[in-house]
């Protein structure tokens, strides 16, 4: 979004609005660039939840009625699809708003007496009026890794990527194991590798559906390449010049094989 179009907003002292059909996002266009509607801009039937603020403007989202026609200005994308296509901060927004906006939909009664759920007072979470259970937004913790042999760096592709397309390991953490666990246990079950030195890297939230994915680098300590074929296709030691199609930079996996490019150029 232009600076000078989020001043003008500002000005107007009016919130911006996270409008989803299914998982596309509403956006408006300006000119050669995309933004975001202004609340009450399009004729939706309510302001939404409030979720965020951005630049002092509030942030509220919604899904789009069944029926709604919108002008010919807007555009829907999904978040794949908007990444580039406005800043960094917004890109951030729209995939915590569809996450809060999926639980807020699916969490509308209570799991264990199914009363109807009431909003907490304080923060974006519900309670039922009746057992008083809460109900937060749905986090996931995965972890993903690059594992590496000298100037090797073990890829893995699973049979719903692009063709030709290899990318990073990666895997839920299970109930009651550290993240440093969870990347050794992920490693050996997928490949039967086994790896050590394993130290963070950075993290990414990840709203495919509800994702935190924590990355790490780890360095490969035995055993050789034996495939699960319920979750791995293909993997393969990959030298740092010799190295398949891989996945965009909207991921962290990107990310981590970018970093151990940069730290293992040749002399």
């Amino acid at each position: 979004m232009e600076s000078s179009k989020t001043e003008e907003i500002t000005q107007k002292g009016k919130g911006l609005a996270f409008l989803f059909h299914k998982d596309r996002l509403v956006l408006m266009e300006d000119g050669p660039s995309l933004r975001l509607p202004l609340v009450g801009e399009l004729p939706a039937p309510e302001q939404g939840r409030w979720f965020a603020n951005h630049q002092h403007l509030d942030c509220f989202v919604s899904p789009l009625p069944k029926v709604f026609p919108l002008p010919e200005t807007t555009r829907l994308l999904s978040l794949r699809q908007l990444f580039g296509q406005v800043d960094d901060p917004l890109y951030i927004l729209a995939g915590r708003a569809v996450q809060i906006l999926n639980w807020d939909l699916g969490h509308q009664y209570c799991g264990g007496c199914a009363t109807p759920m009431e909003e907490k007072k304080g923060e974006i979470a519900k309670i039922c009026p009746s057992c008083s259970a809460i109900s937060y937004p749905r986090l996931s913790p995965a972890v993903i890794m690059t594992v590496e042999r000298g100037n090797e760096i073990l890829l893995g592709r699973s049979p719903h990527f692009p063709k030709e397309m290899y990318s990073t390991l990666a895997g839920f953490v299970e109930p009651g194991e550290t993240l440093e666990q969870a990347v050794k246990r992920e490693v050996k079950e997928e490949v039967n590798v086994h790896v050590e030195d394993v130290r963070y890297f950075g993290s990414q939230p990840w709203p495919f559906p509800h994702s935190l994915m924590v990355g790490f680098n780890a360095k490969y300590a035995g055993g050789d390449i034996i495939l699960d074929p319920t979750e791995i296709e293909d993997a393969r030691w990959f030298p740092r010049d010799a190295l398949p199609k891989l996945p965009s930079r909207i991921s962290i996996a990107r990310r981590l094989i970018d970093n151990f490019l940069a730290r293992t150029q040749p002399d």
